[in-house]
């Protein structure tokens, strides 16, 4: 079934030729794709002139009204374009992937402002130079600021109220040498807002001009023979040229330059950005994109140069790239080069994308290796065990008591071969006095899955108890009572040897010791045991405590928690002199303590 292509004939018709946005929404008035175009009547009529693929007639098959938007030109049509995206989001339109995991290094906007890495950008005011693709690189130019400027790194508020009213004191970092003061006034605000603007050059990649700036203040102080300061200002010189030298220097003629690259895999395109200042690459960024319908290339490229030069703040007022994009930006100068200098970036750019892009091929195979491999030993688990169903949900419940004081259990759940920790379940035991398993796996089998029916939860496909044909009958006898018997598998694992038991048969059965099976069990028993143990110690350390201090009449909670605190038990406050209890909780509730120590010793 196609779009039918007469549906929107009149809204085509009434279409101006000019540039602007088109949107299509569906019945109930949800954005489902917004385009550019340089003539909207001609763009939009395109979409039923010809074949479409799938994806695409699926979009048209969903569109109930098209609406639109006249802009002045082909330059706002993309910029309103890639806004519309961002705000609404729409199913059918291009899917810039996040790039939260790369490091920025932001400025901070405040008095004073920190320079520091971050993953997170705020919209706050504050300047972001990135994102970076190394953290190493970020280590490297926040280490060569920090050499050249001192900066301060405290979180102070050093509003000049504040520091005219002596609120703060100098830390280490000034004792160290690695910051001026200026929370003591010891450094002016323009002069560290002078380092500010030098540091935001070199993030930009604009080094020489600071050196230049530089070696101007250097001949300044030597002519006014202030020549330990010329010296400092000759050592950041130096610095900076030697970290210049290390830079990859391209070519010797192009300045400030943006190079573009495009590449596509099925439903993923990548777009490499690098950006060429006084010839040497400053920095390399790509970008993966998720196609839903049919795009062009230029059109691609286009969106992902306008989102890359508004994230990066670019001002270059060239853009080299291997094709024009389908809408230009005004005022840049586009170059599709054939031949020289500017082929060769666009040839390393595109290098970039293919690496990108074989990475991120083998980043998605790896992520469905262990879904594939998860699959396969849930259905090795299933074939040993004689399932009928694949135990994707498996449930283990493993018993704790310490000679039948505190009992308790514990109930860990599987999903997917993964421990679902959300789910996991304590319990204390209520109806059973005394060291007895067999009730008590029965109470807790009972309750765990009477609630399930009661909640209408989906049912384990599994149920693993730990223990041997004692408990597992136990456990049976529950399951029974609840007229679930044919509809969950049930065994037990005892211990010792790892015999596996099944409900009415007395003969175990051994499942091979290296079996992913085994393994899958003896994981799901050992995190039972695991988490019922720490349930049980925490309840039986709350249990000492209360059967202590919480006894004594006049010995608050706070006193109590003041008392544990100090000596961690009962028993070492026993032990503890009248002299330091005084000290510590006063004379009238030393007197109370030792009383009550005397007459239960």
């Amino acid at each position: 079934m196609t779009a039918d292509p007469y549906r929107f004939k009149n809204t085509i018709s009434l279409l101006p030729s000019k540039p602007g946005i088109y949107q299509f929404f569906d019945s109930s008035g949800t954005i489902l794709y917004v385009g550019k175009a340089k003539n909207l009547r001609k763009r939009v009529a395109s979409y039923f002139a010809k074949h479409q693929s799938g994806k695409t007639e699926l979009l048209l098959r969903r569109t109930d009204d098209i609406r639109h938007i006249v802009v002045e030109n082909e330059s706002d049509a993309l910029l309103l374009e890639n806004n519309l995206i961002k705000k609404h989001q729409p199913r059918y339109n291009i899917l810039l992937k996040d790039d939260k995991t790369f490091p920025w290094i932001c400025i901070k906007k405040e008095p004073f402002p920190r320079i520091f890495s971050t993953r997170n950008t705020i919209r706050d005011g504050s300047v972001y130079f990135g994102p970076y693709t190394s953290g190493l690189m970020v280590k490297t130019l926040l280490d060569l600021i920090r050499q050249i400027y001192k900066l301060r790194t405290c979180s102070l508020n050093l509003t000049r109220p504040n520091i005219d009213s002596e609120k703060f004191k100098v830390c280490l970092e000034y004792h160290l040498g690695n910051c001026k003061a200026p929370c003591i006034g010891h450094q002016s605000e323009q002069e560290y807002s002078e380092n500010i603007q030098q540091i935001r050059e070199i993030l930009k990649g604009n080094i020489s001009s600071v050196i230049d700036h530089l070696k101007e203040q250097m001949s300044s102080y030597s002519r006014e023979m202030r020549f330990e300061e010329a010296q400092k200002i000759k050592e950041k010189i130096d610095i900076l040229s030697g970290f210049r030298s290390r830079s990859a220097v391209v070519s010797n003629t192009i300045r400030n330059v943006d190079v573009f690259s495009y590449t596509r895999e099925t439903d993923y395109a990548y777009v490499n950005y690098l950006k060429i200042v006084n010839g040497a690459v400053i920095q390399a960024f790509t970008v993966e994109l998720k196609i839903r319908i049919d795009e062009e290339k230029e059109s691609i490229l286009g969106y992902a140069i306008t989102e890359i030069r508004e994230r990066l703040g670019s001002d270059s007022p060239e853009i080299i790239a291997p094709f024009s994009p389908d809408i230009q930006l005004d005022r840049i100068k586009y170059t599709i080069p054939k031949a020289g200098e500017k082929l060769k970036l666009v040839e390393l750019s595109e290098r970039n994308a293919i690496y990108y892009k074989l990475g991120q091929k083998k980043k998605r195979a790896d992520l469905k290796k262990p879904q594939e491999r998860t699959g396969r030993n849930l259905e090795k688990l299933k074939n040993d065990l004689h399932m009928s169903e694949l135990p994707a949900h498996i449930e283990c419940f493993d018993n704790s008591n310490t000679m039948g004081t505190n009992p308790v259990a514990a109930c860990v759940v599987f999903r997917n071969g993964k421990p679902s920790k959300k789910d996991y379940r304590h319990f204390n035991i209520k109806t059973v006095t005394g060291p007895d398993d067999f009730s008590s796996m029965e109470e807790i089998v009972y309750r765990r899955y009477k609630r399930m029916l009661n909640e209408n939860n989906t049912l384990p496909q599994l149920v693993i108890i730990d223990g041997g044909k004692g408990q597992l009958s136990s456990a049976v006898k529950s399951i029974a009572r609840l007229g679930l018997k044919e509809k969950l598998t049930v065994i037990g694992i005892a211990k010792k040897l790892e015999e596996i038991y099944f409900p009415g048969d007395s003969v175990p059965i051994y499942i091979d010791k290296n079996s992913i099976s085994l393994k899958i069990i003896q994981q799901l028993r050992n995190e039972a045991h695991r988490f019922g143990i720490t349930f049980h110690r925490n309840k039986r350390s709350s249990s000492m405590k209360k059967s202590g201090l919480d006894e004594i009449p006049g010995i608050g909670p706070k006193t109590k928690e003041i008392l544990l605190k100090q000596f961690g038990s009962v028993e070492k406050i026993k032990d503890v002199s009248p002299d330091l209890l005084k000290s510590i909780v006063g004379s009238s509730k030393t007197s109370l303590l030792l009383e009550y120590f005397q007459r239960n010793s």
